[in-house]
């Protein structure tokens, strides 16, 4: 399959960075969410593996590694969505474009709600580290934490602007009813564990 994109997993840092700063739009912001969700995965990890003797942080390990393969996995997978988004506004105008951009914009709601629900499941792990994290490597938690807040606010502000757009192309009692209720009831599920997030992270940086 051809992809405008490239793979993070697989791409030095400073080329896939160039990329991302291109008016390409693939890798885009959601792409850039998931990079931020591996990155707090890669950082949790570290703690876990700091947190020498406990079985509790020897799972945590192994969770965190496969989080941050599926957050690799879900940048690029983002990127080749965002390819396809930019391909259906470039369209001339009309009713291919139309139907073209409304499922587009559809998949990359998707998309980032799946990165934003990624994101809100190191939550667990957050709170596992907070209690047990070896001490000397706090910071290293409070940075993970810093950018899992990001990455979770990055994930709701792309799925929310997607969904404005989706909802203006939005035909009267045409199929979009259902899809438009299920996202808002998962951007509200993303929003709480955005809070929750925020939360956490307040608690660290007063500790």
């Amino acid at each position: 399959m051809s992809r405008d994109d490239i793979v993070p997993a697989r791409t030095p840092l400073e080329d896939w960075l160039g990329r991302l700063a291109e008016a390409r739009g693939a890798p885009g912001g959601g792409a850039a969410c998931a990079v931020m969700t591996a990155i707090s995965a890669a950082l949790l990890g570290m703690v876990a593996a700091y947190t020498p003797d406990d079985i509790a942080a020897e799972q945590a390990v192994r969770r965190l590694q496969r989080t941050r393969h599926e957050a690799t996995r879900a940048a690029e997978e983002d990127g080749v969505r965002s390819a396809a988004f930019g391909a259906a506004l470039a369209m001339s105008e009309g009713p291919e474009r139309e139907q073209a951009v409304r499922q587009a914009t559809v998949e990359a709601i998707e998309s980032s709600l799946a990165i934003g629900r990624l994101g809100a499941s190191l939550l667990d792990d957050v709170h596992l580290l907070a209690d047990i994290g070896n001490p000397h490597v706090d910071a290293d938690l409070r940075v993970a934490t810093e950018t899992l807040r990001a990455a979770l606010e990055g994930a709701h502000l792309t799925a929310e602007a997607n969904l404005d757009l989706l909802t203006r192309h939005r035909k009267q009692d045409d199929e979009l009813g259902p899809h438009i209720e299920e996202f808002e009831r998962a951007l509200a599920a993303l929003a709480g564990k955005r809070s929750e997030c925020d939360d956490v992270a307040t608690s660290l940086r007063s500790r």
